[in-house]
Parts: C-alpha cells; sequence; structure tokens
C-alpha cells in the first residue's frame, strides 16, 4: 500500500488512537486489577462471568432463606421445650390428684391448670419477624382464639390457621419449611403441634378436661382419661421435636453446601475477571514505549522539509 505526504498524518493519529486506548485500557486493568470493564474487552469471558454472577445471586438468596427458617426453627423449637413443660407439669398434678386429696386442694390444682392453659395459648401465639409461627400459610393471623366466661375462665380455644406451610427454596428445586401448623384434623399432611387427630393429641382441650375435672372433684376421670390424654399430647410434642431436629440438620447441610458453592463461584469468577498485574505492567510498559516511539516518528517524518527530500 503506497502512503503518501497527504495520507500519512491520518494513518499516524490513527495509530496513536490505537495505541492511547489500549494505553487507557491497561492503566485502568492495573489500577482496579480487573481486566474486564465493558463486554467488548472480552465477550466470551464477560457471558461467563454474567452466569456466574446470576448463580452467586442465587445462593445468596439461598443462604439469606436458610437463615430465616433457621431463626424460625429456633424459635419454634423454643415454643416446643415451653409446651413440653406445661404438659409435664399437668401430668404431674393429673397424677397427684387422686382420692386422697381434698376438694380445696383439688380446686387449687385447677387454678393452676387454667394458668397452664393460657400459658400454652400465649406460646403458641408466637411471633418471629412479625409472622405468626403456627399458622400455616395465614401467618399475619394469631393461630388461636380463645373464649373465655363472667369468671375468666376459658371455656373454648379455636384454631383461625390453615394446614399449609409456607416453604423456602434453599437450593435450586429444593424446598423445605421450618415451620409448624397448629392443628391438623384431617388424618393427612403435616403433623398438628396442638391438636392431631392420627396422634391423639388435643393438648387445649385436655386441659380444659382436667381443670373441669379438678373443679368437680372428678378424681376417676382424671385417672382412667386425662392421665391417657396428656400422654398422647407429650408424645406429640416430642415427635414435633424429632422433626425440628432433623429441619435443623438439613438446614445445615444447605447453609454448608452454599458456602462452598459461592466460593467456588467467587473463585471462578476472580479467575475470569481478575487482571495479571505483572503481565499488565509488562503490556503497558511496551504500550507507553510504542505511543513514544510513533510521536517522535511521526514527528520527525513531519518536519522534513522539500529540501530535505532535495539532498
Amino acid at each position: 500500500m503506497r502512503v503518501t505526504s497527504q495520507t500519512f498524518p491520518s494513518h499516524l493519529v490513527g495509530q496513536l488512537d490505537q495505541l492511547a486506548q489500549r494505553q487507557n485500557r491497561l492503566q485502568n486493568q492495573a489500577a482496579t486489577g480487573q481486566r474486564i470493564h465493558l463486554p467488548e474487552d472480552d465477550p466470551t469471558a464477560m457471558r461467563r462471568i454474567l452466569d456466574l454472577q446470576g448463580e452467586a445471586g442465587n445462593i445468596t438468596q439461598y443462604q439469606s432463606n436458610v437463615q430465616r427458617l433457621r431463626e424460625q426453627s429456633q424459635v419454634g423449637y423454643e415454643v416446643m421445650r415451653s409446651l413440653k413443660q406445661l404438659v409435664d407439669r399437668a401430668g404431674e398434678i393429673a397424677t397427684l390428684a387422686d382420692g386422697t386429696k381434698s376438694p380445696e386442694s383439688l380446686k387449687t390444682y385447677a387454678i393452676e391448670v387454667e394458668a397452664l392453659l393460657e400459658q400454652g395459648i400465649q406460646f403458641v401465639n408466637a411471633q418471629h419477624r412479625g409472622d405468626y409461627l403456627f399458622s400455616g400459610t395465614r401467618n399475619d393471623t394469631p393461630p388461636y382464639t380463645a373464649t373465655r366466661d363472667g369468671d375468666g375462665r376459658v371455656t373454648s380455644v379455636v384454631y383461625q390457621g390453615n394446614s399449609n406451610l409456607a416453604a423456602a427454596e434453599i437450593a435450586e428445586n429444593v424446598t423445605t419449611s421450618a415451620m409448624t401448623i397448629g392443628e391438623n384434623t384431617t388424618g393427612t399432611g403435616p403433623r398438628g403441634l396442638i391438636t392431631d387427630s392420627r396422634a391423639g393429641a388435643d393438648f387445649f382441650n385436655h386441659l380444659m378436661s382436667l381443670r373441669d375435672n379438678l373443679r368437680s372433684g372428678n378424681t376417676a376421670a382424671i385417672t382412667s382419661t386425662n392421665l391417657k390424654e396428656l400422654k398422647q399430647d407429650e408424645d406429640n410434642f416430642l415427635v414435633h421435636y424429632g422433626s425440628v431436629g432433623a429441619i435443623q440438620a438439613r438446614l445445615e447441610a444447605a447453609e454448608s453446601i452454599a458456602r462452598t458453592r459461592g466460593q467456588s463461584i467467587e473463585s471462578l469468577v476472580s479467575k475470569e475477571a481478575d487482571a495479571d498485574l505483572a503481565q499488565t505492567l509488562v503490556r503497558l510498559s511496551e504500550t507507553q514505549n510504542a505511543y513514544r516511539a510513533a510521536l517522535q516518528s511521526g514527528g520527525t517524518i513531519l518536519n522534513q522539509s522539500l529540501l530535505d527530500y532535495l539532498r
């Protein structure tokens, strides 16, 4: 290709512009430690980075879900532990309430059972981060509401939740729930904490029955019926204990996997995006030298006059 005196300056400007752009890009890489800032820097690598960053975002969400579920599980466990203490005390009272106790002693026990009932309702209406834990997917509604007579005694406790469990994704296509429903009388689906027809559990009604039998002095019914009912409630709580333990173990495993995967993705992104500082500095120095050389040689050629060619 023949380069005339008229075209030479434009070619020189173009070459200097390319070298300046390369120099700026390398300076930016050296300053930030990143070799890719724009898609055109390396389209293939940029695509891989975007895919990895998308996966990293999903993992961050999984970790957030796991943390929230672990919190729910822990709060739920504390409620179950408190309910277990209540049923244990109710069982002790039912055992003590034999035919040797006076009517006054039995009525004193009845007052204590009423207090246990009130505590149980309070415990199971627990909230975490504004959500009721035992209402199923109706987590904006208290699971239980109580009706009281003129003397303030609880006469009925009604479940206001449902039997559906809110679940969250803890890994790709893997969902779980750390919540427990308060009641299930359908015979299928999640097990109810307070009432479950399969387990024969009906804790609040069983407490009311014990209280009423204590008030009336019906120790025979306490021995033959209430003790058995409370044992069923206790067994149901123990089953839920085991379920919570299994859920917590699953969440810990999911958290560990997500953490390891997140670290792996971070390493892969770094491998794709990070600049090799030593290599970048060498290339920058070479580009700067080329730029200066182009300026010097271009200036020398452009400064030549017609007399220089005639000599």
